[in-house]
């Protein structure tokens, strides 16, 4: 059931040896990420994915252990099941990466707590920022500036998108595997028509959908604030960034991003609050969209528990973050952030390379000497950027023999 292979000399000088190794849940870019900030700062990391074949997995940074089934159903009997395999004198600290994994841990956290060091909210607050819904109206208590929208449950509720003002986006009210099968994670519609049009055909697999209204402006004008926040509600370290591009456009996920230390005075105090309001402790994040129209940052959703695809992005311009989220676990100070000028840019690889293809007449605004890092290449760590090129030529062969057929 679980394999395990040491991908790394483990560094056992000094302080490093002295320290809990940190568990980190995920196999992505997300993960991959996590394991290298973790590693330049000397930190041993166990990695538990679902598959070898995945870019985290590849690391030579990490001890990798597969399981053959990481599902959210399954994550915690898999943690029990590998701490009592490999125990420790003391607790370590997990790192989650993916979602649907952060619900699952928080529901059985006392089972885990023997264990691993857990840096979670409260499970009511985790419950209420996972669901839009319920994120929409803790934003909307507390005064923050968010998208109108509603809530779909059954064609019965179809009536209120007439109060909404097109264009629309509709999104899952949280993490739904039945309709991320059939469907997007974000549809972008321009008429009430079109969106009751789809809604009809999504509540056959899902009876919890959100519509917002879709703020203006393009890929380039989404930020994001990326913390790591103390239990004692302390000042929490942070990094802003803003997306460059994202695939698919305008409602995908991350292709390129940089740092914006422009918006962080603007920023890092609206996302300080909101959290310590919410009990957030450990990772978290915020993302945002500027509205030309009223000059302001419009919360867009928040990423709690674990960490964000781009998390790496701040480690590359000096703002470790998860190096801060396992000092607060041990109990020890993390070295202050440098930050690096002129400011990197991280790139997901595929996702960047789908959205040059799609629209390269939009102009990617970075600084012409900033220094672009792909996610999976690095000359230190090139298995998991040698799995990227094998898969990108394995899917391209395919779609030339399905042509040829």
């Amino acid at each position: 059931m679980i394999g395990d292979r040491l991908r790394y000399r483990q560094r056992r000088s000094g302080a490093a040896g002295q320290r809990p190794a940190a568990v980190v849940v995920g196999g992505g870019l997300n993960a991959l990420g996590v394991v290298r900030s973790l590693a330049a700062a000397r930190v041993d990391v166990h990695l538990l994915a679902g598959s070898h074949a995945m870019p985290a997995a590849r690391s030579r940074y990490a001890r990798v252990h597969c399981y053959d089934d990481t599902t959210a159903d399954r994550i915690v009997p898999a943690l029990i099941d590998w701490a009592a395999r490999f125990p420790a004198t003391s607790r370590r600290p997990l790192i989650l990466t993916e979602e649907e994994k952060v619900a699952a841990v928080s529901t059985q956290r006392e089972r885990l707590t023997q264990d691993f060091v857990l840096q979670l909210p409260p499970e009511a607050s985790v419950t209420r920022l996972l669901h839009k819904d319920g994120f929409r109206a803790a934003a909307e208590a507390g005064g923050y500036c968010v998208p109108r929208s509603r809530r779909i449950r059954s064609s019965q509720d179809l009536g209120g998108l007439t109060t909404l003002v097109p264009p629309l986006v509709i999104k899952p009210a949280g993490r739904q595997s039945a309709f991320l099968a059939h469907f997007p994670r974000a549809l972008r519609v321009e008429s009430v028509d079109a969106a009751r049009e789809q809604l009809e055909q999504m509540l056959t697999v899902s009876d919890d959908i959100v519509v917002q209204e879709w703020i203006d402006g393009d890929d380039s004008t989404i930020y994001f604030c990326l913390q790591c926040l103390p239990q004692d509600g302390g000042e929490p370290v942070s990094f802003v960034g803003r997306k460059l591009r994202a695939w698919p456009r305008q409602t995908g996920g991350t292709a390129r991003c940089v740092a914006a230390p422009e918006a962080a005075d603007a920023l890092v105090p609206i996302t300080t609050r909101f959290f310590q309001g919410e009990g957030v402790i450990g990772l978290a994040g915020m993302e945002y969209k500027w509205r030309a129209a009223t000059q302001e940052y419009v919360m867009i959703e928040p990423t709690i528990g674990r960490t964000d695809h781009q998390e790496e992005i701040a480690t590359l311009n000096g703002i470790n973050l998860p190096w801060a989220a396992y000092c607060q676990a041990v109990g020890v100070e993390a070295p202050r952030a440098t930050p690096v000028t002129p400011a990197r840019i991280w790139k997901d690889p595929m996702a960047d390379a789908n959205a040059a293809a799609e629209y390269p007449e939009i102009a990617v605004p970075a600084s012409h000497d900033a220094q672009v890092i792909d996610a999976l290449w690095r000359w230190d760590d090139p298995a998991p950027g040698l799995l990227g090129l094998y898969c990108r030529a394995r899917r391209r062969f395919r779609r030339l023999a399905t042509r040829a057929s």
